[in-house]
């Protein structure tokens, strides 16, 4: 099959870096286009990028020019799926510009999780919200539309959660999460800062994984998505740790649930197997039943990155039940989950008709 050419929108950044490291060789799609800001924008990638990936910068890459961050300035054919890897305030600005250019922007940013018509998709978990996109005005007056994923430290959680939210439901949460620092881009945190220490603040880290949570975990009604009745509560922590969140999580259920039934759940997670994805992980969920698991350095890599590993479940004197998560922050957590939305969007045909206005005539979309 022919691959679908894309483009990454900041593209020298350390999602934007994790985008090429996963997009290359991708049998689905071709890297096209590269953007960055106006300090790096007529530069080669390999001059503007300082590359700190663990794999070769790949040699076509590094000779592609890297273009303006704005539709209007593209050289040549602007691609119509473009993968976003801003900081929220700059997204909130660009994105909307390229969904009104008939793209498909498949977002790692903050800037439109929330809103009421923007899907927020973790595939395995809430793939059924998909169809909000048809509600977008891009979508009527260009074909073009917005999706994103959420916070790094609420994937692997939600990941988590969803098979436990599916057969007992979940009444309340208590979530402290132990970040590591390439989730604060690059360069970072400060080393005098963060070696030997614990930062115990990350800045609307503790907002965005308590609402992102109820939108992931809530039910499509109509244009918009009721959010999950849960009360949860999030601390969120900096540590010393390259690549890899770890969260240690208490759970109240609405139904009693014994260990056997809630690992019963984990094992039998597997909403995307058979459906071709290359990106998705064939264990979703991977429980280790070893008393000191997960660590990052150990099994952040589990299913190429994609993988929550889950441990240490046991009784919960406060709630009901408590464990350990850890995801790969910047491959599941980041540019591996925008990805993974493109590969089922592809499988939905929500990429075919881009550029093409949807409902412009009518005055409104349909849901599909």
């Amino acid at each position: 099959m022919e691959r679908r050419r894309v483009g990454i929108l900041g593209a020298t950044g350390m999602v934007g870096q994790r985008f090429i490291q996963l997009l290359h060789n991708h049998p689905w799609f071709e890297i096209t286009w590269l953007a960055a800001s106006d300090r790096s924008a007529g530069k080669t990638y390999g001059e503007a990028c300082k590359w700190k990936l663990d794999t070769q910068l790949p040699a076509k890459i590094a000779a592609m020019k890297v273009q303006p961050n704005v539709p209007e300035l593209c050289e040549g054919e602007l691609p119509k799926i473009i993968f976003a890897a801003l900081d929220a305030d700059i997204a909130r600005e660009l994105e909307p510009k390229f969904a009104a250019a008939g793209c498909a922007v498949i977002s790692n940013s903050s800037a439109f999780r929330m809103v009421a018509d923007v899907p927020l998709v973790i595939p395995e978990v809430n793939a059924s919200h998909l169809p909000l996109i048809e509600a977008q005005s891009w979508r009527r007056e260009s074909g073009g539309f917005i999706v994103t994923n959420p916070n790094c430290s609420a994937i692997g959680l939600v990941l988590a959660l969803k098979p436990l939210e599916e057969r007992f439901g979940i009444e309340s949460l208590f979530v402290s999460t132990m970040q590591a620092v390439s989730g604060a881009g690059y360069p970072g945190v400060p080393s005098l800062d963060i070696l030997g220490n614990v930062v115990p603040f990350i800045k609307n880290e503790e907002e965005k994984m308590q609402e992102e949570v109820g939108k992931l975990l809530g039910h499509l009604n109509g244009e918009s998505v009721t959010m999950l009745d849960a009360k949860v509560s999030a601390h969120c922590n900096r540590v010393a740790v390259e690549d890899g969140h770890t969260e240690c999580v208490s759970v109240k259920f609405r139904k009693k649930a014994t260990r056997e039934e809630i690992l019963a759940a984990w094992s039998e997670f597997a909403p995307l197997r058979g459906e071709g994805l290359p990106t998705a992980p064939e264990v979703p969920v991977e429980f280790d039943a070893a008393v000191d698991r997960p660590q990052p350095r150990l099994d952040r890599m589990r299913g190429n990155g994609m993988a929550a590993t889950v441990g240490r479940l046991r009784e919960c004197s406060l709630l009901d039940w408590k464990f350990v998560v850890l995801s790969h922050n910047t491959i599941r957590g980041a540019a591996g989950a925008a990805l993974l939305n493109a590969e089922v969007l592809a499988r939905m045909g929500k990429l075919d008709k881009l550029g093409i206005p949807t409902g412009a005539a009518e005055g409104q979309a349909v849901l599909a």
